[in-house]
């Protein structure tokens, strides 16, 4: 498999100074997906930053993982209805020129 687009989870780890065990709980709970290839597990490059979000929240703000995911579930929810309003408004001001 072509890894060209993922990072190695040990890379990650200790760029981070966090265990792996984090990166393994944070799949438990179906936050991110790990990718196996060449005996080695990898997450996606796309998934650094959300990756990072939880990192802060876990560790910089004490927040234990169910929380975590609590607020991560959350947080695409509030960005989904944020589109949604952009795109009702878009349609609306395309309705109100006409």
């Amino acid at each position: 498999m072509e890894t060209q687009n993922l990072i190695s989870i040990q890379q990650f780890c200790k760029h981070y100074s966090i265990p792996t065990a984090f990166i393994d709980e944070l799949k438990e709970y179906e936050l991110i997906e790990v990718i196996v290839a060449n005996d080695d597990h990898y997450i996606k490059i796309t998934q650094i930053t959300e990756v990072e979000k939880m990192i802060r929240l876990h560790y910089d703000l004490n927040i234990n993982l169910e929380g975590v995911d609590v607020i991560y579930n959350l947080l695409n929810q509030v960005d989904s209805l944020k589109k949604e309003i952009t795109n009702l408004e878009n349609k609306l001001k395309f309705y109100q020129n006409e």
